[in-house]
């Protein structure tokens, strides 16, 4: 039997995981990248001596990248390791409390209780909630395709149905919080995770509280040599199967014979496959087809945040903070009205701080950290993102100094900047979002685009804007799906 061919347009993690998982499974594959190196979003820069983890800094849920390597037959532990992080992240108020976010619950309810005087009792309560939430979740929306008849039959979907009332989906994220805890510090820092899919806890369903049971009750963690050294490991992998991963080729259409895809068109020339993955927002995935007009809901609906992110190489060190920091805004309600009712940036933004050096020496020079700041925006519908920038850095510097007690703007010896535009461009995010559509409703889940198209044969999709959703988790596990569906129909 003929080997069939694969071509996978885009190189993010979900993008070399599907590559790779075909390519194990006895197809030939290859990956298209317009970027001038693999990663999309899980990308790096460096500048002036200076390491800088692009994107995604957070690493969860290992084990679903230890399965690209195991289901392959390879030990994970000869390409990459990493490490538990035993505080997840630092919390600056701007009242001056500073809170330890540790990942063992008992630590970090007794931190919580300590620093603010909530029970720590409560915190416990909560995360057990959460845990149940993921139980009855995982395995009906995050590792099974959502879209095929079989799931609806099967055992896990018929549990959480009949106990969907413990997925609490029709109570916000924030008033659920607000009604367990009576410490506005603990109910902002539980909000926070809805960001983590580029939503609104205002809006968001309370169910997203599954999150926290993803770094307190699993742990979050750390690669050795930084982010990028997932993408660096996968391409190792992926070059042991033969991937062939073009960069700096952008494809320009997807062609089809009748309704089956039959290849890619690029600048030099037709490229025959006879299936195509995108890992590209589906937006984008959509405009590359003639004839089959962008699916109008994936439009009109609500997007995601974006980001607007300074990388600065920083000469001096900072014992005050960790690997992961957060300076919150004193007003988070204001902080979401902007970024989803006036597409703006608020005067009073949380800023988020990451320095890789604190794990990986060598990311910045002796005596010196790299700096990865960044804030939540909104989606790119054409702002004036030049005077938002720069209203937004000397924000961002006054609230560094006023609630770490350091004034950095004279430390800085070298920067660069990511803004929505250049994320747009970069990564072909519709609107620069970073998570394709938000969660603010109760049916998000259901509205992500499925991982095959029902009307082009041959056409499958990964990544972040589709099913189950955004984050490297998430990716990883939309990659998995991709895998199986093609194995079951292309064979």
């Amino acid at each position: 039997m003929k080997q069939k061919h694969v071509i996978v347009i885009g190189s993010g993690v979900a993008g070399m995981a599907s590559a790779i998982r075909l390519a194990a499974k006895g197809f030939s594959v290859e990956i298209f990248e317009s970027a001038s190196q693999p990663g999309g979003k899980l990308n790096e820069l460096r500048q002036e001596g200076f390491r800088f983890d692009r994107g995604p800094s957070l690493f969860t849920l290992p084990h679903l990248l230890d399965e690209v390597f195991s289901d392959c037959g390879k030990d994970p532990r000869d390409y990459y390791t990493y490490d538990i992080l035993p505080v997840i992240c630092r919390y600056f108020y701007e009242d001056g409390t500073v809170l330890d976010a540790y990942r063992d619950p008992l630590q970090l309810a007794s931190e919580i209780e300590t620093k603010t005087g909530e029970k720590a009792q409560k915190v416990l309560h909560f995360l057990e909630k959460s845990r149940k939430i993921y139980e009855l979740t995982s395995n009906v929306f995050l590792f099974r395709s959502f879209h095929q008849f079989s799931t609806f039959v099967s055992r896990d979907f018929i549990k959480a149905l009949l106990q969907w009332y413990k997925l609490d989906p029709f109570t916000t994220m924030h008033t659920r919080n607000s009604r367990i805890f009576r410490e506005k510090h603990i109910v902002q820092l539980f909000d926070r995770y809805a960001t983590y899919n580029g939503s609104d806890p205002y809006q968001a369903p309370a169910t997203l509280n599954v999150i926290p049971h993803l770094e307190h009750n699993i742990g979050a963690f750390f690669p050795e040599g930084g982010m990028y050294t997932i993408i660096k490991s996968l391409r190792k992998l992926a070059e042991e199967f033969q991937v062939s991963i073009h960069t700096g080729t952008k494809v320009d259409e997807i062609i089809l014979s009748g309704k089956k895809v039959s290849g890619v068109r690029m600048g030099n020339g037709i490229h025959p496959s006879d299936i195509v993955v995108a890992d590209a927002d589906i937006v984008y995935t959509y405009a590359l087809i003639k004839n089959h007009p962008i699916p109008k809901r994936f439009i009109t609906s609500g997007r995601s945040t974006s980001a607007l992110i300074f990388y600065w190489g920083i000469k001096g060190n900072s014992p005050e903070l960790d690997l992961h920091n957060v300076l919150f805004s004193s007003d988070y309600q204001k902080e979401f009205e902007y970024l989803f009712r006036k597409k703006s940036i608020t005067d009073d933004p949380t800023v988020y701080i990451f320095i890789s050096k604190k794990r990986v020496q060598g990311d910045a020079p002796e005596g010196s950290e790299n700096w990865f700041v960044m804030i939540n925006t909104p989606e790119n519908i054409g702002q004036d993102w030049d005077v938002l920038i720069s209203h937004a850095r000397k924000n961002i510097l006054v609230k560094i100094e006023r609630m770490t007690g350091r004034r950095i703007e004279p430390q800085i010896v070298t920067e660069a900047i990511l803004d929505p535009r250049k994320i747009e461009e970069y990564t072909s995010s519709w609107h620069g979002s970073l998570y394709g559509a938000h969660s603010n409703s109760v049916f998000s889940a259901f509205l992500r685009h499925p991982n095959f198209s029902r009307k082009i044969q041959g056409l499958y999709f990964c990544g972040g804007s589709v099913h189950p959703g955004g984050g490297i988790p998430l990716c990883l596990s939309s990659a998995k799906l991709v895998a199986e569906l093609v194995c079951r129909r292309e064979r």
